[in-house]
Protein backbone atom coordinates (compact mmCIF):
# COMPACT_ATOMS: atom_id res chain seq x y z
CA UNK A 1 0.00 0.00 0.00
CA UNK A 2 2.95 2.30 0.85
CA UNK A 3 4.28 1.47 -2.71
CA UNK A 4 1.50 2.60 -4.21
CA UNK A 5 0.55 5.62 -1.97
CA UNK A 6 4.10 6.67 -3.42
CA UNK A 7 4.12 6.06 -6.97
CA UNK A 8 0.46 8.58 -6.35
CA UNK A 9 2.49 11.28 -4.45
CA UNK A 10 5.28 11.04 -7.44
CA UNK A 11 2.67 10.65 -10.12
CA UNK A 12 0.72 14.00 -8.94
CA UNK A 13 3.99 15.54 -8.31
CA UNK A 14 4.69 15.14 -11.63
CA UNK A 15 1.72 16.14 -12.96
CA UNK A 16 2.18 19.49 -10.79
CA UNK A 17 5.77 20.19 -12.65
CA UNK A 18 3.66 20.26 -15.87
CA UNK A 19 1.35 23.38 -14.81
CA UNK A 20 4.24 25.24 -12.24
CA UNK A 21 5.12 27.12 -15.43
CA UNK A 22 1.59 28.03 -16.60
CA UNK A 23 1.11 29.24 -12.64
CA UNK A 24 4.06 31.19 -12.72
CA UNK A 25 3.00 33.28 -15.61
CA UNK A 26 -0.08 33.72 -14.45
CA UNK A 27 1.49 34.85 -10.88
CA UNK A 28 4.01 36.86 -12.90
CA UNK A 29 1.33 38.95 -14.95
CA UNK A 30 -1.93 38.20 -13.07
CA UNK A 31 -1.34 38.50 -9.38
CA UNK A 32 2.14 40.69 -9.11
CA UNK A 33 0.78 43.85 -11.43
CA UNK A 34 -1.65 44.11 -8.70
CA UNK A 35 0.97 46.07 -6.41
CA UNK A 36 0.51 48.70 -9.17
CA UNK A 37 -2.45 49.56 -7.28
CA UNK A 38 -0.59 51.37 -4.09
CA UNK A 39 -0.48 53.99 -6.88
CA UNK A 40 -3.86 54.92 -6.14
CA UNK A 41 -3.07 55.79 -2.39
CA UNK A 42 0.01 58.16 -3.35
CA UNK A 43 0.11 61.80 -5.27
CA UNK A 44 2.36 59.72 -7.65
CA UNK A 45 4.35 61.96 -9.60
CA UNK A 46 7.34 60.14 -11.69
CA UNK A 47 10.21 59.88 -11.49
CA UNK A 48 10.33 60.55 -8.27
CA UNK A 49 9.93 57.54 -5.61
CA UNK A 50 7.34 56.94 -3.43
CA UNK A 51 7.44 58.52 -0.14
CA UNK A 52 5.29 58.34 2.74
CA UNK A 53 4.94 61.96 2.63
CA UNK A 54 3.03 61.25 -0.81
CA UNK A 55 0.32 59.09 0.71
CA UNK A 56 -3.32 60.88 0.37
CA UNK A 57 -5.45 58.11 0.94
CA UNK A 58 -9.24 57.95 -0.78
CA UNK A 59 -8.48 61.47 -2.32
CA UNK A 60 -8.17 60.09 -5.97
CA UNK A 61 -11.30 58.09 -5.56
CA UNK A 62 -13.03 61.16 -4.20
CA UNK A 63 -11.36 63.34 -7.08
CA UNK A 64 -13.04 61.14 -9.77
CA UNK A 65 -16.75 62.06 -8.30
CA UNK A 66 -15.99 65.54 -6.89
CA UNK A 67 -16.71 67.59 -9.97
CA UNK A 68 -19.86 67.86 -11.94
CA UNK A 69 -17.87 68.14 -15.36
CA UNK A 70 -15.82 65.41 -14.44
CA UNK A 71 -18.40 62.99 -13.43
CA UNK A 72 -20.40 63.90 -16.94
CA UNK A 73 -16.97 62.53 -18.64
CA UNK A 74 -17.13 59.47 -16.89
CA UNK A 75 -20.75 58.86 -17.49
CA UNK A 76 -20.28 59.39 -21.35
CA UNK A 77 -17.11 56.94 -21.16
CA UNK A 78 -19.52 54.24 -19.31
CA UNK A 79 -22.16 55.60 -21.77
CA UNK A 80 -19.94 54.25 -24.32
CA UNK A 81 -18.37 50.98 -22.75
CA UNK A 82 -21.94 49.64 -22.13
CA UNK A 83 -23.01 49.89 -25.35
CA UNK A 84 -19.97 48.19 -26.55
CA UNK A 85 -20.10 45.43 -24.29
CA UNK A 86 -23.91 45.18 -24.59
CA UNK A 87 -23.48 44.61 -28.48
CA UNK A 88 -20.83 41.90 -28.47
CA UNK A 89 -22.89 40.34 -25.14
CA UNK A 90 -26.39 40.43 -27.19
CA UNK A 91 -24.86 38.96 -30.31
CA UNK A 92 -21.79 35.97 -28.52
CA UNK A 93 -24.31 33.51 -30.00
CA UNK A 94 -22.78 34.74 -33.68
CA UNK A 95 -19.78 32.19 -32.99
CA UNK A 96 -22.36 29.19 -32.12
CA UNK A 97 -24.37 30.01 -35.30
CA UNK A 98 -21.06 29.90 -37.29
CA UNK A 99 -19.70 26.59 -35.99
CA UNK A 100 -22.84 24.99 -36.88
CA UNK A 101 -23.12 26.04 -40.27
CA UNK A 102 -19.58 25.56 -41.00
CA UNK A 103 -20.17 22.05 -39.71
CA UNK A 104 -22.52 21.46 -42.77
CA UNK A 105 -20.25 22.45 -45.34
CA UNK A 106 -19.71 18.73 -47.03
CA UNK A 107 -16.97 19.20 -48.49
CA UNK A 108 -13.78 19.16 -46.18
CA UNK A 109 -11.28 21.16 -48.76
CA UNK A 110 -13.44 24.42 -48.57
CA UNK A 111 -14.81 23.80 -45.20
CA UNK A 112 -11.34 24.20 -43.79
CA UNK A 113 -10.57 26.91 -46.67
CA UNK A 114 -13.55 28.97 -44.58
CA UNK A 115 -12.42 27.82 -41.12
CA UNK A 116 -8.44 29.30 -42.24
CA UNK A 117 -9.94 32.56 -43.74
CA UNK A 118 -12.39 33.19 -40.85
CA UNK A 119 -9.78 32.65 -38.15
CA UNK A 120 -6.48 34.28 -40.09
CA UNK A 121 -7.94 38.01 -38.84
CA UNK A 122 -7.61 36.94 -35.38
CA UNK A 123 -4.01 36.95 -35.52
CA UNK A 124 -3.62 40.56 -36.88
CA UNK A 125 -2.97 43.24 -35.19
CA UNK A 126 -5.45 46.09 -34.50
CA UNK A 127 -2.54 48.66 -36.09
CA UNK A 128 -2.67 46.63 -39.46
CA UNK A 129 -6.78 45.88 -38.80
CA UNK A 130 -6.75 50.21 -39.17
CA UNK A 131 -4.57 50.62 -41.53
CA UNK A 132 -6.93 48.13 -43.84
CA UNK A 133 -9.65 50.21 -42.48
CA UNK A 134 -7.91 54.02 -43.82
CA UNK A 135 -7.20 52.14 -46.95
CA UNK A 136 -10.58 51.68 -48.09
CA UNK A 137 -12.49 54.49 -46.48
CA UNK A 138 -10.10 57.45 -45.95
CA UNK A 139 -11.55 60.09 -48.28
CA UNK A 140 -9.25 59.06 -51.22
CA UNK A 141 -9.40 55.23 -50.52
CA UNK A 142 -11.33 52.60 -52.66
CA UNK A 143 -14.99 53.15 -51.05
CA UNK A 144 -14.92 56.89 -52.06
CA UNK A 145 -13.21 56.41 -55.22
CA UNK A 146 -16.10 53.90 -56.34
CA UNK A 147 -18.73 55.76 -55.08
CA UNK A 148 -17.53 58.65 -57.20
CA UNK A 149 -16.57 56.94 -60.14
CA UNK A 150 -20.68 55.62 -59.64
CA UNK A 151 -21.95 59.67 -59.63
CA UNK A 152 -23.23 58.75 -56.46
CA UNK A 153 -21.45 61.13 -54.35
CA UNK A 154 -19.35 64.39 -55.11
CA UNK A 155 -17.65 64.43 -52.33
CA UNK A 156 -16.22 62.12 -50.37
CA UNK A 157 -17.41 61.01 -47.47
CA UNK A 158 -15.85 60.92 -44.21
CA UNK A 159 -16.37 57.31 -42.63
CA UNK A 160 -13.40 57.06 -40.13
CA UNK A 161 -13.92 60.56 -38.57
CA UNK A 162 -17.89 59.77 -38.09
CA UNK A 163 -19.07 59.36 -34.37
CA UNK A 164 -23.00 58.84 -35.19
CA UNK A 165 -22.78 55.13 -35.91
CA UNK A 166 -19.33 54.31 -34.25
CA UNK A 167 -20.57 52.07 -32.14
CA UNK A 168 -21.89 49.64 -34.91
CA UNK A 169 -18.37 50.19 -36.74
CA UNK A 170 -16.49 49.10 -33.83
CA UNK A 171 -18.38 45.93 -33.33
CA UNK A 172 -18.22 44.96 -37.23
CA UNK A 173 -14.86 44.96 -36.96
CA UNK A 174 -14.40 43.05 -33.81
CA UNK A 175 -16.75 40.61 -35.44
CA UNK A 176 -14.87 40.07 -38.67
CA UNK A 177 -11.46 39.68 -36.34
CA UNK A 178 -13.18 37.62 -33.88
CA UNK A 179 -15.61 35.86 -35.19
CA UNK A 180 -13.64 32.47 -36.80
CA UNK A 181 -11.46 32.01 -33.15
CA UNK A 182 -14.18 32.59 -31.32
CA UNK A 183 -16.06 29.67 -33.11
CA UNK A 184 -13.13 27.04 -32.70
CA UNK A 185 -14.51 26.15 -28.80
CA UNK A 186 -18.21 25.06 -30.91
CA UNK A 187 -16.27 23.72 -33.58
CA UNK A 188 -14.81 21.16 -31.03
CA UNK A 189 -17.99 20.77 -28.83
CA UNK A 190 -19.74 19.72 -32.00
CA UNK A 191 -16.83 17.14 -32.43
CA UNK A 192 -17.87 15.11 -29.50
CA UNK A 193 -21.32 15.07 -30.14
CA UNK A 194 -22.68 11.21 -30.49
CA UNK A 195 -22.53 10.38 -33.75
CA UNK A 196 -25.38 7.62 -32.88
CA UNK A 197 -27.56 10.83 -31.99
CA UNK A 198 -27.32 11.84 -35.82
CA UNK A 199 -27.84 8.40 -37.42
CA UNK A 200 -30.85 7.77 -35.51
CA UNK A 201 -32.64 11.02 -36.03
CA UNK A 202 -31.85 10.61 -39.48
CA UNK A 203 -33.40 7.56 -39.64
CA UNK A 204 -36.40 8.99 -38.38
CA UNK A 205 -36.34 11.41 -41.41
CA UNK A 206 -35.18 14.09 -39.47
CA UNK A 207 -33.93 17.00 -42.00
CA UNK A 208 -30.81 18.90 -41.82
CA UNK A 209 -32.58 21.84 -40.27
CA UNK A 210 -34.42 19.09 -37.90
CA UNK A 211 -31.20 17.74 -36.40
CA UNK A 212 -29.33 21.11 -35.92
CA UNK A 213 -32.22 22.68 -34.12
CA UNK A 214 -32.83 19.51 -31.65
CA UNK A 215 -29.46 17.99 -31.98
CA UNK A 216 -26.90 20.12 -32.36
CA UNK A 217 -27.72 23.37 -30.84
CA UNK A 218 -29.17 21.88 -27.72
CA UNK A 219 -25.77 20.04 -27.59
CA UNK A 220 -23.84 23.19 -27.64
CA UNK A 221 -25.61 25.38 -25.08
CA UNK A 222 -23.79 24.19 -22.39
CA UNK A 223 -20.67 25.73 -23.84
CA UNK A 224 -22.66 28.89 -25.05
CA UNK A 225 -23.64 29.27 -21.50
CA UNK A 226 -20.30 29.17 -19.76
CA UNK A 227 -18.77 31.81 -21.92
CA UNK A 228 -21.53 33.67 -21.56
CA UNK A 229 -21.02 33.98 -17.92
CA UNK A 230 -17.33 34.78 -18.20
CA UNK A 231 -18.30 37.55 -21.00
CA UNK A 232 -20.81 38.58 -18.18
CA UNK A 233 -17.84 38.58 -15.98
CA UNK A 234 -15.53 40.80 -18.47
CA UNK A 235 -18.34 42.94 -19.08
CA UNK A 236 -16.30 46.26 -18.50
CA UNK A 237 -12.82 45.20 -20.63
CA UNK A 238 -13.71 45.90 -23.65
CA UNK A 239 -9.85 46.06 -24.46
CA UNK A 240 -7.61 49.32 -25.57
CA UNK A 241 -6.23 48.83 -28.76
CA UNK A 242 -8.90 49.07 -30.59
CA UNK A 243 -10.59 52.03 -29.78
CA UNK A 244 -7.23 53.48 -29.34
CA UNK A 245 -6.52 53.12 -33.18
CA UNK A 246 -9.25 54.00 -34.38
CA UNK A 247 -10.01 57.24 -32.27
CA UNK A 248 -9.60 60.65 -33.29
CA UNK A 249 -10.72 64.26 -32.92
CA UNK A 250 -13.89 63.86 -34.18
CA UNK A 251 -15.15 60.76 -32.64
CA UNK A 252 -13.02 60.60 -29.17
CA UNK A 253 -16.26 61.47 -27.17
CA UNK A 254 -18.29 58.17 -29.06
CA UNK A 255 -15.85 55.74 -28.93
CA UNK A 256 -13.85 56.57 -25.80
CA UNK A 257 -14.06 53.88 -23.58
CA UNK A 258 -13.29 52.85 -19.91
CA UNK A 259 -9.73 51.20 -20.95
CA UNK A 260 -8.87 53.88 -23.59
CA UNK A 261 -9.98 56.98 -20.73
CA UNK A 262 -7.87 55.48 -17.80
CA UNK A 263 -4.86 54.70 -20.51
CA UNK A 264 -4.94 58.63 -22.00
CA UNK A 265 -5.46 59.90 -18.02
CA UNK A 266 -2.11 58.12 -17.33
CA UNK A 267 -0.27 58.87 -20.59
CA UNK A 268 -2.22 61.78 -22.09
CA UNK A 269 -2.31 63.75 -18.99
CA UNK A 270 -0.29 62.41 -16.40
CA UNK A 271 -3.13 61.45 -13.98
CA UNK A 272 -1.12 58.32 -13.19
CA UNK A 273 -2.78 57.78 -9.32
CA UNK A 274 -6.65 58.63 -11.18
CA UNK A 275 -6.39 56.31 -13.86
CA UNK A 276 -5.08 53.55 -11.34
CA UNK A 277 -8.21 53.82 -9.30
CA UNK A 278 -10.26 53.99 -12.09
CA UNK A 279 -9.00 50.54 -12.61
CA UNK A 280 -9.00 49.48 -9.49
CA UNK A 281 -12.76 50.08 -9.55
CA UNK A 282 -12.94 48.50 -12.28
CA UNK A 283 -11.48 45.15 -11.61
CA UNK A 284 -13.71 45.63 -8.21
CA UNK A 285 -16.71 45.71 -10.22
CA UNK A 286 -15.48 43.00 -12.81
CA UNK A 287 -15.32 40.42 -9.68
CA UNK A 288 -18.57 41.18 -8.36
CA UNK A 289 -20.06 40.53 -12.50
CA UNK A 290 -18.16 37.61 -12.05
CA UNK A 291 -19.71 36.43 -9.39
CA UNK A 292 -22.98 37.31 -10.07
CA UNK A 293 -22.79 35.09 -13.50
CA UNK A 294 -21.43 32.37 -11.37
CA UNK A 295 -24.94 32.60 -9.29
CA UNK A 296 -26.97 32.97 -12.04
CA UNK A 297 -25.45 29.96 -14.11
CA UNK A 298 -26.04 28.02 -10.65
CA UNK A 299 -29.69 29.20 -10.42
CA UNK A 300 -30.62 28.93 -14.07
CA UNK A 301 -28.51 25.57 -15.71
CA UNK A 302 -27.88 24.41 -11.74
CA UNK A 303 -23.47 24.47 -12.57
CA UNK A 304 -21.28 27.09 -11.68
CA UNK A 305 -18.09 27.73 -13.28
CA UNK A 306 -16.01 28.94 -10.55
Amino acid sequence: MKVLDNKKKIESFKLFLYILPFLILVGMFAYYPLYGWVYAFFDYRPPKPFSLDDFVGLKWFKYIVDNPIRVNQIVTVMKNTFAMSALTLGTSWLPMLFAVFLNEIKCVRFRKFIQTVTTLPNFISWVLVYSIAYCIFNSTGMMNSFLQSLGLITEPILFLQQSDHVWLTQWLWLTWKNLGWAAIMYIAAISSIDEEMYEAARVDGATRMQIIRNITIPSLMPTFFVLLMINIGNFLNNGMEQFYVFQNAFNKEAIQVLDLYVYNLAMGSGSYSVSVALSMLKSIVSVILLFFANKMSKSIRGESFI
